[in-house]
Protein backbone atom coordinates (compact mmCIF):
# COMPACT_ATOMS: atom_id res chain seq x y z
CA UNK A 1 0.00 0.00 0.00
CA UNK A 2 1.07 3.77 -0.35
CA UNK A 3 1.07 6.81 0.88
CA UNK A 4 -0.34 9.79 -0.99
CA UNK A 5 0.93 13.14 -0.75
CA UNK A 6 -0.41 16.34 -2.72
CA UNK A 7 1.19 19.77 -2.86
CA UNK A 8 -0.15 23.00 -3.92
CA UNK A 9 -2.28 20.94 -6.42
CA UNK A 10 -4.90 22.82 -8.58
CA UNK A 11 -7.06 21.66 -11.64
CA UNK A 12 -8.55 24.23 -14.34
CA UNK A 13 -10.74 23.37 -17.05
CA UNK A 14 -10.06 26.40 -19.37
CA UNK A 15 -10.43 30.19 -17.33
CA UNK A 16 -12.29 27.98 -14.25
CA UNK A 17 -10.52 27.18 -11.59
CA UNK A 18 -11.95 23.51 -10.25
CA UNK A 19 -9.34 22.70 -7.65
CA UNK A 20 -7.09 25.49 -5.94
CA UNK A 21 -4.15 24.69 -4.34
CA UNK A 22 -4.73 21.76 -2.25
CA UNK A 23 -1.84 20.28 0.06
CA UNK A 24 -3.14 17.11 1.19
CA UNK A 25 -1.09 14.06 3.36
CA UNK A 26 -2.83 10.67 2.88
CA UNK A 27 -1.02 7.85 5.59
CA UNK A 28 -0.63 4.83 4.05
CA UNK A 29 -3.56 2.27 4.84
CA UNK A 30 -5.14 5.24 5.64
CA UNK A 31 -8.99 5.37 5.14
CA UNK A 32 -9.56 9.15 3.55
CA UNK A 33 -13.18 10.41 2.63
CA UNK A 34 -13.91 13.03 0.16
CA UNK A 35 -17.10 15.29 1.13
CA UNK A 36 -18.57 18.02 0.30
CA UNK A 37 -21.39 19.57 -1.86
CA UNK A 38 -22.16 19.25 -5.59
CA UNK A 39 -19.49 20.20 -7.22
CA UNK A 40 -17.35 21.17 -5.09
CA UNK A 41 -14.30 19.40 -6.83
CA UNK A 42 -14.50 15.96 -4.83
CA UNK A 43 -14.63 13.79 -7.45
CA UNK A 44 -12.04 15.50 -9.67
CA UNK A 45 -9.87 15.56 -7.18
CA UNK A 46 -10.13 11.85 -7.25
CA UNK A 47 -9.59 11.95 -10.64
CA UNK A 48 -6.54 13.41 -9.81
CA UNK A 49 -4.94 10.85 -7.81
CA UNK A 50 -6.16 8.46 -10.49
CA UNK A 51 -4.64 9.99 -13.58
CA UNK A 52 -7.70 9.95 -15.26
CA UNK A 53 -7.17 13.68 -15.46
CA UNK A 54 -4.02 16.08 -15.54
CA UNK A 55 -2.77 18.19 -13.19
CA UNK A 56 -2.96 21.51 -14.17
CA UNK A 57 0.02 22.41 -11.34
CA UNK A 58 1.22 20.91 -8.41
CA UNK A 59 2.72 17.99 -7.25
CA UNK A 60 1.01 14.54 -6.42
CA UNK A 61 3.49 11.91 -5.00
CA UNK A 62 2.71 8.09 -4.16
CA UNK A 63 5.45 6.89 -1.24
CA UNK A 64 7.21 9.70 -2.11
CA UNK A 65 7.37 9.28 -6.00
CA UNK A 66 6.24 12.21 -7.91
CA UNK A 67 3.74 10.47 -10.28
CA UNK A 68 2.36 13.38 -12.38
CA UNK A 69 3.56 12.13 -15.72
CA UNK A 70 2.61 8.40 -15.13
CA UNK A 71 -0.64 6.93 -16.69
CA UNK A 72 -3.28 5.18 -14.57
CA UNK A 73 -1.94 1.87 -15.28
CA UNK A 74 1.81 2.65 -14.08
CA UNK A 75 0.05 4.14 -10.61
CA UNK A 76 -0.72 0.91 -8.88
CA UNK A 77 -4.41 2.07 -8.02
CA UNK A 78 -8.06 0.19 -8.70
CA UNK A 79 -11.02 2.71 -8.56
CA UNK A 80 -14.42 1.70 -8.00
CA UNK A 81 -17.05 3.96 -9.92
CA UNK A 82 -20.82 4.81 -8.92
CA UNK A 83 -21.90 2.81 -12.06
CA UNK A 84 -20.67 -0.63 -11.95
CA UNK A 85 -19.30 -1.04 -15.37
CA UNK A 86 -19.96 -4.98 -15.43
CA UNK A 87 -19.31 -6.66 -18.72
CA UNK A 88 -23.10 -7.88 -18.99
CA UNK A 89 -22.05 -10.58 -21.42
CA UNK A 90 -19.35 -11.98 -19.00
CA UNK A 91 -20.27 -13.96 -15.44
CA UNK A 92 -18.97 -12.95 -12.03
CA UNK A 93 -16.04 -14.95 -12.92
CA UNK A 94 -14.88 -13.33 -15.84
CA UNK A 95 -15.70 -9.53 -14.82
CA UNK A 96 -13.07 -10.12 -11.81
CA UNK A 97 -10.45 -11.65 -14.18
CA UNK A 98 -10.74 -10.06 -16.93
CA UNK A 99 -7.92 -7.22 -15.79
CA UNK A 100 -5.75 -9.50 -14.61
CA UNK A 101 -5.96 -11.88 -18.36
CA UNK A 102 -5.05 -8.30 -20.14
CA UNK A 103 -1.86 -7.90 -18.01
CA UNK A 104 -1.02 -11.12 -18.55
CA UNK A 105 -1.31 -13.13 -15.33
CA UNK A 106 -0.84 -16.85 -15.30
CA UNK A 107 -4.41 -19.12 -15.27
CA UNK A 108 -3.77 -20.15 -12.07
CA UNK A 109 -2.51 -17.24 -10.00
CA UNK A 110 -5.48 -15.56 -11.96
CA UNK A 111 -8.16 -17.79 -10.08
CA UNK A 112 -6.18 -18.16 -6.39
CA UNK A 113 -6.89 -14.02 -6.75
CA UNK A 114 -10.38 -13.88 -8.54
CA UNK A 115 -11.43 -16.80 -5.26
CA UNK A 116 -9.59 -14.89 -2.60
CA UNK A 117 -12.01 -11.76 -3.24
CA UNK A 118 -14.73 -13.42 -3.84
CA UNK A 119 -14.27 -14.89 -0.43
CA UNK A 120 -13.53 -11.98 1.07
CA UNK A 121 -16.69 -10.58 -0.21
CA UNK A 122 -18.77 -13.68 0.29
CA UNK A 123 -19.43 -13.82 -3.29
CA UNK A 124 -18.16 -17.30 -4.16
CA UNK A 125 -21.84 -18.52 -4.65
CA UNK A 126 -22.08 -15.87 -7.30
CA UNK A 127 -19.12 -16.43 -9.69
CA UNK A 128 -21.21 -18.12 -12.57
CA UNK A 129 -23.88 -15.61 -12.65
CA UNK A 130 -24.20 -13.02 -15.04
CA UNK A 131 -24.66 -8.88 -13.86
CA UNK A 132 -28.38 -9.15 -14.87
CA UNK A 133 -28.62 -11.77 -12.03
CA UNK A 134 -27.55 -10.09 -9.71
CA UNK A 135 -29.02 -7.57 -6.72
CA UNK A 136 -27.54 -3.46 -6.67
CA UNK A 137 -25.74 -4.54 -3.75
CA UNK A 138 -24.45 -8.23 -5.33
CA UNK A 139 -23.03 -5.64 -8.38
CA UNK A 140 -21.45 -3.39 -6.00
CA UNK A 141 -19.81 -6.23 -4.66
CA UNK A 142 -18.33 -7.46 -8.28
CA UNK A 143 -16.91 -4.24 -8.79
CA UNK A 144 -15.37 -3.88 -5.67
CA UNK A 145 -13.50 -7.47 -5.88
CA UNK A 146 -12.42 -6.66 -9.55
CA UNK A 147 -10.89 -3.70 -7.95
CA UNK A 148 -9.24 -6.49 -5.15
CA UNK A 149 -7.46 -9.00 -7.60
CA UNK A 150 -5.43 -6.36 -8.58
CA UNK A 151 -4.02 -5.82 -5.59
CA UNK A 152 -3.19 -1.66 -6.18
CA UNK A 153 -1.38 0.21 -3.87
CA UNK A 154 -4.76 2.83 -3.55
CA UNK A 155 -8.02 2.23 -3.48
CA UNK A 156 -10.17 4.48 -4.97
CA UNK A 157 -13.76 4.75 -4.72
CA UNK A 158 -15.88 7.17 -6.08
CA UNK A 159 -19.88 7.30 -4.64
CA UNK A 160 -19.89 3.70 -5.12
CA UNK A 161 -23.11 3.65 -2.83
CA UNK A 162 -25.06 6.22 -4.58
CA UNK A 163 -27.31 3.81 -6.74
CA UNK A 164 -28.45 1.57 -4.01
CA UNK A 165 -31.14 2.06 -1.33
CA UNK A 166 -30.98 2.97 2.00
CA UNK A 167 -31.04 -0.57 3.85
CA UNK A 168 -28.74 -1.41 1.22
CA UNK A 169 -26.36 1.48 1.34
CA UNK A 170 -25.93 0.87 4.80
CA UNK A 171 -25.02 -2.75 4.67
CA UNK A 172 -22.40 -1.89 2.36
CA UNK A 173 -21.01 0.58 4.25
CA UNK A 174 -20.30 -1.82 7.06
CA UNK A 175 -18.73 -4.10 4.24
CA UNK A 176 -16.67 -1.40 2.70
CA UNK A 177 -15.30 -0.70 6.48
CA UNK A 178 -15.03 -4.44 7.03
CA UNK A 179 -13.10 -4.51 3.63
CA UNK A 180 -10.59 -1.35 4.60
CA UNK A 181 -9.59 -3.62 7.90
CA UNK A 182 -9.28 -6.78 6.42
CA UNK A 183 -6.91 -5.03 3.60
CA UNK A 184 -5.57 -2.97 5.36
CA UNK A 185 -5.12 -0.86 2.62
CA UNK A 186 -5.03 2.90 1.42
CA UNK A 187 -8.22 3.93 0.65
CA UNK A 188 -9.77 7.41 -0.29
CA UNK A 189 -13.34 7.84 -1.24
CA UNK A 190 -15.56 10.03 -2.34
CA UNK A 191 -19.39 10.83 -1.15
CA UNK A 192 -21.85 14.03 -0.76
CA UNK A 193 -22.95 12.31 2.22
CA UNK A 194 -21.71 13.20 5.17
CA UNK A 195 -23.40 10.31 7.19
CA UNK A 196 -21.34 7.93 5.19
CA UNK A 197 -18.32 10.43 5.63
CA UNK A 198 -19.01 10.14 9.47
CA UNK A 199 -19.00 6.22 10.16
CA UNK A 200 -16.64 5.10 7.09
CA UNK A 201 -13.33 7.76 7.73
CA UNK A 202 -10.37 8.11 9.70
CA UNK A 203 -9.90 11.21 7.90
CA UNK A 204 -12.54 13.51 6.45
CA UNK A 205 -11.46 16.10 3.96
CA UNK A 206 -14.64 18.60 3.21
CA UNK A 207 -14.40 20.86 0.42
CA UNK A 208 -16.12 23.78 -0.86
CA UNK A 209 -15.51 25.01 -4.34
CA UNK A 210 -12.12 23.43 -4.92
CA UNK A 211 -10.97 24.63 -1.57
CA UNK A 212 -10.41 22.43 1.21
CA UNK A 213 -12.07 23.44 4.82
CA UNK A 214 -10.88 21.76 7.08
CA UNK A 215 -9.01 18.27 7.56
CA UNK A 216 -9.60 16.45 10.56
CA UNK A 217 -11.14 13.00 12.20
CA UNK A 218 -14.84 12.84 12.29
CA UNK A 219 -15.13 13.37 15.80
CA UNK A 220 -12.54 16.67 15.28
CA UNK A 221 -14.96 18.05 12.62
CA UNK A 222 -17.48 17.46 14.86
CA UNK A 223 -16.61 19.12 17.91
CA UNK A 224 -14.06 21.76 16.91
CA UNK A 225 -15.79 22.94 13.11
CA UNK A 226 -13.03 25.29 11.61
CA UNK A 227 -16.01 27.47 9.74
CA UNK A 228 -19.62 27.71 10.02
CA UNK A 229 -19.36 25.64 6.31
CA UNK A 230 -18.24 22.62 7.72
CA UNK A 231 -20.42 23.24 10.99
CA UNK A 232 -23.47 23.07 8.95
CA UNK A 233 -21.87 20.13 6.52
CA UNK A 234 -21.07 17.76 9.15
CA UNK A 235 -23.61 16.42 11.54
CA UNK A 236 -27.72 15.09 10.54
CA UNK A 237 -29.63 17.03 10.85
CA UNK A 238 -27.18 20.17 10.38
CA UNK A 239 -26.16 22.40 13.04
CA UNK A 240 -28.67 25.05 13.98
CA UNK A 241 -27.54 28.30 13.36
CA UNK A 242 -29.19 31.66 15.08
CA UNK A 243 -28.14 35.33 13.89
CA UNK A 244 -26.82 38.07 16.47
CA UNK A 245 -24.86 40.48 17.78
CA UNK A 246 -22.04 40.86 20.35
CA UNK A 247 -23.70 42.42 23.59
CA UNK A 248 -20.69 42.25 26.03
CA UNK A 249 -17.21 41.02 25.77
CA UNK A 250 -15.66 39.37 29.13
CA UNK A 251 -12.70 37.56 30.16
CA UNK A 252 -14.18 34.04 30.25
CA UNK A 253 -16.77 34.17 26.94
CA UNK A 254 -19.04 36.36 24.47
CA UNK A 255 -22.45 37.31 25.92
CA UNK A 256 -24.56 37.74 22.28
CA UNK A 257 -28.46 38.35 22.64
CA UNK A 258 -31.17 35.64 21.29
CA UNK A 259 -34.46 35.71 20.14
CA UNK A 260 -36.80 36.89 23.01
CA UNK A 261 -34.85 39.03 24.77
CA UNK A 262 -32.72 36.67 26.41
CA UNK A 263 -29.02 36.23 26.20
CA UNK A 264 -26.14 33.45 26.43
CA UNK A 265 -22.37 33.82 27.30
CA UNK A 266 -20.95 31.58 24.93
CA UNK A 267 -17.43 30.30 26.38
CA UNK A 268 -15.30 30.97 23.59
CA UNK A 269 -11.72 33.10 23.02
CA UNK A 270 -13.00 36.45 22.99
CA UNK A 271 -9.95 38.51 22.19
CA UNK A 272 -11.37 39.08 18.63
CA UNK A 273 -14.68 40.45 19.26
CA UNK A 274 -16.50 43.87 19.84
CA UNK A 275 -19.58 45.04 21.21
CA UNK A 276 -21.97 45.32 17.95
CA UNK A 277 -20.23 43.00 15.99
CA UNK A 278 -22.42 40.66 14.18
CA UNK A 279 -22.33 36.84 14.59
CA UNK A 280 -23.63 33.92 14.61
CA UNK A 281 -24.55 31.26 16.97
CA UNK A 282 -24.22 27.42 16.40
CA UNK A 283 -25.74 24.61 18.23
CA UNK A 284 -26.52 21.12 17.11
CA UNK A 285 -30.28 19.49 17.16
CA UNK A 286 -29.10 17.09 19.97
CA UNK A 287 -27.72 19.71 22.57
CA UNK A 288 -31.09 21.89 21.79
CA UNK A 289 -33.50 20.10 24.35
CA UNK A 290 -36.74 20.81 25.69
CA UNK A 291 -36.59 22.35 29.21
CA UNK A 292 -38.22 20.41 31.58
CA UNK A 293 -38.46 23.39 34.00
CA UNK A 294 -35.36 22.80 35.99
CA UNK A 295 -34.18 26.10 37.41
CA UNK A 296 -30.71 27.61 35.70
CA UNK A 297 -29.29 27.87 31.92
CA UNK A 298 -30.18 30.13 28.88
CA UNK A 299 -33.67 28.92 27.52
CA UNK A 300 -35.49 30.45 24.78
CA UNK A 301 -39.62 30.17 24.15
CA UNK A 302 -40.76 28.68 20.49
CA UNK A 303 -43.58 27.15 18.74
CA UNK A 304 -43.63 23.72 17.01
CA UNK A 305 -44.81 23.75 13.40
CA UNK A 306 -43.46 20.46 12.28
CA UNK A 307 -42.70 16.95 13.95
CA UNK A 308 -40.50 13.98 12.48
CA UNK A 309 -41.35 11.02 14.73
CA UNK A 310 -38.30 8.12 13.83
CA UNK A 311 -39.41 5.78 16.76
CA UNK A 312 -36.03 6.37 18.93
CA UNK A 313 -35.79 10.05 18.55
CA UNK A 314 -38.11 13.35 17.24
CA UNK A 315 -37.25 16.15 15.39
CA UNK A 316 -39.30 19.19 16.63
CA UNK A 317 -38.79 21.91 13.84
CA UNK A 318 -39.45 25.13 16.23
CA UNK A 319 -40.38 28.84 14.94
CA UNK A 320 -38.59 31.19 17.42
CA UNK A 321 -39.34 34.93 17.83
CA UNK A 322 -38.67 37.20 14.40
CA UNK A 323 -35.84 34.15 13.66
CA UNK A 324 -35.07 31.22 11.54
CA UNK A 325 -36.29 28.25 12.76
CA UNK A 326 -34.60 25.84 14.65
CA UNK A 327 -34.41 21.65 15.23
CA UNK A 328 -34.50 20.46 18.69
CA UNK A 329 -34.10 16.41 19.10
CA UNK A 330 -36.64 14.86 21.62
CA UNK A 331 -37.34 11.66 22.84
CA UNK A 332 -39.62 9.24 20.40
CA UNK A 333 -42.25 8.78 22.53
CA UNK A 334 -42.00 12.73 23.22
CA UNK A 335 -46.24 14.33 23.76
CA UNK A 336 -45.60 17.33 21.52
CA UNK A 337 -47.94 18.53 19.36
CA UNK A 338 -47.87 20.72 16.15
CA UNK A 339 -48.61 24.48 17.35
CA UNK A 340 -47.55 23.82 20.87
CA UNK A 341 -45.24 26.54 22.38
CA UNK A 342 -42.42 24.95 23.71
CA UNK A 343 -39.06 26.08 25.98
CA UNK A 344 -35.94 25.11 24.75
CA UNK A 345 -32.76 24.89 26.92
CA UNK A 346 -29.15 25.72 25.27
CA UNK A 347 -26.61 25.00 26.97
CA UNK A 348 -23.63 27.32 26.98
CA UNK A 349 -20.72 24.66 26.74
CA UNK A 350 -22.14 22.83 23.05
CA UNK A 351 -22.66 26.07 21.16
CA UNK A 352 -20.29 27.48 18.88
CA UNK A 353 -19.86 31.06 17.63
CA UNK A 354 -18.53 32.73 14.29
CA UNK A 355 -18.01 36.08 13.66
CA UNK A 356 -19.12 37.43 10.23
CA UNK A 357 -16.90 35.96 7.94
CA UNK A 358 -18.04 32.28 9.01
CA UNK A 359 -14.78 31.43 10.62
CA UNK A 360 -15.35 29.97 14.22
CA UNK A 361 -14.08 31.29 17.43
CA UNK A 362 -11.82 29.15 19.47
CA UNK A 363 -13.84 26.91 21.89
CA UNK A 364 -12.30 27.77 25.74
CA UNK A 365 -11.53 24.09 26.16
CA UNK A 366 -9.28 24.27 22.95
CA UNK A 367 -6.80 27.74 24.35
CA UNK A 368 -3.73 27.04 25.87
Amino acid sequence: MASVVMRDVCKSFGKTDVIRNVDLDIENREFVVFVGPSGCGKSTLLRLISGLEDITSGDLYFDGERVNHLPPSGRGIAMVFQSYALYPHMSVYENMAFGLKLAKHGKQGIDEKVRQAAGILQIEHLLERKPRELSGGQRQRVAIGRAIVREPQVFLFDEPLSNLDAALRVQMRIEIAKLHADLDATMVYVTHDQVEAMTLAEKIVVLNAGIVEQVGSPLELYHRPRNQFVAGFIGSPRMNFIESTTKAVEADGILIDLPGDTAIKVPVDPRKARPGDPVTLGIRPEHLALAKGEPGGTKIDGSVFVIERLGGESFLYVQLPGDAPVVAQAEGDCQCRTGEAVTLHLPAEACHLFDREGVAFSRRTDMP
